[in-house]
Formats: C-alpha cells, structure tokens, sequence
C-alpha cells in the first residue's frame, strides 16, 4: 500500500514536471526549484520528506496502532485532523494547515481515503468522515472511478483505494454513483484481466490503467483490488475461512460480480507467489526483477480478507524473514506489516524477531500511556479516561487557527516541531 502510494505520488510528480496536468490543475503553479524538504512536524510519523507521503503514512500508522489495541497520541490524531481541507478533500501533505486549501491545493484521492479509514477507525470524528466521503464522491469520474488527482482518468489503484475508504465508512460502494450513473464497480471492473487474457496466468489480475489499449496486469491493483471487490478496508479482521485460492472462474458466471472479480484476483495473487515465496518488480534503472516486499506485504493482506491465508502463508514468512531492512524507520512499511500481521492472525510484536508495533511506534511521537503523564483514550469514543474529548481539542484548535501548533493545547507547553 506505501509502494502504491509511492507510485502515484511519482506519476503526478512526472504530470506536473513535463506539463500535461489536466483541467482540474490548470491554475496550479509547476513546483518550484529543488529547495530543502520541509520540517517533520512533531505529531507526524516518520522523518523522511512528507511532502508526497505525509497524510498516507500517518492514516496507516493510526490505523495499524488501531487496530493492535494502541491508543495513539493525541498530536498525531489532532496532526491528521487538521490536515483536512475545508470541502473535505485531503492533499499529500500541507506544511502549513493553519492557511486554508485553495485553487493551489493539488488533491490526492489516495490520501483522502486513508484518511478516511483511520479517522473511521479511531471514532469521534463522523462528520470530518462524512465530508471526505462527500468529496471523494464529488471527484467521482463519469465511468464511476477515480483518479490520483481529481480530473484525471480512472486507474485502478485509485478506484480500489477509494472504494475501501467508501466501505470502511459505512458507505455501500455499489450504490456510489457517478453523474453518468455508473457505479464504483463499474469503474473498477473493467480493469480485470478477464477469461480471454493471454497468458492465461494473468486471468483474474487487474491493470493499473490500459498501456497502448491492452490490459497488463499490476500486482499492486490486483491486490488493492481483492479489498475494494470484498467492500474491506485495510484493517482486516483475521477470517475463520481459510481455503486455497482458486484461479478466475471461467466463463465468468456473473462477470459485473465484485466478490467473484475479487476471489479471481486473489487467485492470480496465490499464483504469482507460488513461485518464489514474494512478489517481484523491475524499479527504475534496474533491468532484472527485484523482491517486491511492499507488493507482497498487500497481498498477504488481501489474500487473507479473501479468506485465503493458506495461500498467504509462504508469503507472510519470506515477509517474516526479508522485510525488516524494508520497513526500517517508515510508518508506513511498518503500518502495513503490522495489518498483515493482524489479517493473518500473527503476532505483530514477534514477526521474524522484530516488534512491529515498537518499531512503529518509535517513528513518532508516543501513544498515550506510554508514559505516566499520558492521557488513555477510549478507542471506540476518542474519549480520555477522564472524560475530556481528544476531538474536542482538535475541534478547539481548528476553531483557533492554530493549525498543526496545536499541540500546545496538549502538552500545556510550546514545542519546537522536530527536525
């Protein structure tokens, strides 16, 4: 999910660079020369550049603290809260959420929807949800998917992504309807590399977008696909089911069937790892495959929504063994392997010798009650153990303008944001 992300980031960089934006950022001004990356704000995950990656990586940082039964910090939650626009919609990243988005702001769906799934995730904040829902359905293309950056034509990495944040928000993604009254599926459907797909070991994959017309299939939507096709986010409760992956099923019974298109995706993801125990990519520069840890660390994930961790198994051990270099200091690498583990029933503070949730947890600042002075937090109410809301803050702070200072509100004391 971090690689899918990465990815996108790097396409819309590339759009904006060469000048082929399309209508929606029309007034949007080129990036400026190379400049030092902004300062990590203190209630932010990570220290790299967040400038592409911020929202997306704290939303699965949040999200994967959730759901092992972490109570994140307060900064953080108020951090992500306040990276919300106006109308709903949420950027990459905003230095500065005390200005307000405007005609400048470049939008990222991707980014949106985690955000959606944490905030969901961690209570208290309905109607910040429901108006990121509503933006996400306003940015809705006619053919009923989504873009990375609203305007653009559908791909299917966004359409899955968005489509999980629909469902995760209470939302039946089927009744999601463009202005052209074609469904989320049907925007994400046609991506499917179907019963006439050549090799036939590509049937059931799903393209990020056609390259010269043609359909090639794409780890990495296939896998976002399984998810958006089960109408389940990225938190996914451990399934009692566990049965071997069967490959598409041909001829299709039902071929406009979002769980059938999704098991045949799962299908094409057991194949692909059998192989070698892991997915595999060609990055740029490079002329031979490489391992693919972020690739393999979702379908894990999807295979074990799909109610096939058997198929998985091979997988999440390789993961066990090669992904600590991988996921050394990223929320977001690390986030994801702890929702594998979490999908597949595994213990996330023992995976391969390495604490996943401390690890995590390390990159940021710390979750409450890791110290005596810390606040705990009701994670189903966003509730301290003494009544005050932690979103009333975030709501007090917002109010003031004060953006993503406000964690002065918190600590009762100014900090300096870390460098």
């Amino acid at each position: 999910m971090n690689v899918r992300r990465s990815a996108a980031a790097l396409a819309a960089s590339a759009v904006l660079c060469v000048g082929a934006a399309p209508a929606a950022l029309a007034d949007t001004a080129p990036p400026a020369s190379p400049s030092a990356p902004p300062a990590i704000p203190s209630g932010l995950y990570g220290k790299n550049d967040p400038t592409y990656d911020g929202v997306w990586r704290q939303s699965f940082a949040l999200l994967a603290q959730h759901t092992v039964g972490i109570k994140p910090s307060a900064k953080a939650m108020v951090w992500l809260a306040a990276q919300q626009c106006d109308n709903g919609g949420f950027a990459s990243f905003r230095p500065n959420a005390a200005l307000p988005c405007d005609a400048q702001t470049m939008y990222d769906t991707n980014a949106t929807a985690a955000a959606v799934q944490a905030l969901k995730a961690l209570g208290g904040q309905d109607a910040a949800v429901r108006k990121s829902v509503d933006w996400l359905k306003s940015v809705q293309n006619e053919d009923g998917g989504w873009s990375y950056v609203p305007g653009s034509p559908s791909d299917a990495n966004s359409t899955a992504v968005v489509i999980s944040a629909l469902a995760a928000a209470g939302e039946k993604p089927a009744e999601v309807r463009s202005k052209a009254s074609k469904s989320a599926y049907e925007g994400l459907l046609p991506f499917q590399l179907g019963c006439t797909a050549e090799p036939a070991t590509d049937r059931g994959a799903f393209a990020y977008q056609p390259a010269d017309g043609k359909l090639v299939a794409n780890a990495d939507a296939t896998a976002a696909a399984v998810l958006a096709g089960l109408a389940k986010g990225a938190a996914v409760v451990p399934a009692a089911e566990n049965t071997p992956a069967a490959p598409l099923a041909c001829p299709a019974a039902n071929a406009a069937d979002p769980v059938a298109a999704a098991q045949g995706a799962a299908g094409y993801l057991a194949e692909a790892l059998k192989k070698d125990g892991h997915l595999t990519a060609v990055t740029p520069g490079a002329d031979q495959p490489a391992p693919d840890t972020g690739n393999t660390a979702d379908a894990v994930i999807a295979l074990a929504a799909a109610g096939h961790k058997e198929s998985a198994a091979g997988a999440l051990e390789w993961l066990k063994a090669n992904s600590a270099e991988w996921s050394k200091g990223s929320p977001a690498a690390l986030g994801t392997l702890v929702l594998a583990a979490h999908a597949t029933g595994t213990d996330p503070k023992s995976f391969g010798g390495t604490d996943l949730v401390a690890a995590l947890n390390a990159t940021g600042p710390a979750p409450q009650g890791a110290d005596t002075g810390a606040t705990t937090v009701d994670s189903e109410k966003g509730e301290p153990s003494g009544g005050q809301n932690v979103w009333w803050i975030v709501g007090a702070g917002a109010a003031a303008g004060i953006g993503i200072g406000i964690g002065i509100l918190l600590s009762g004391r100014r900090k300096k944001n870390q460098s």
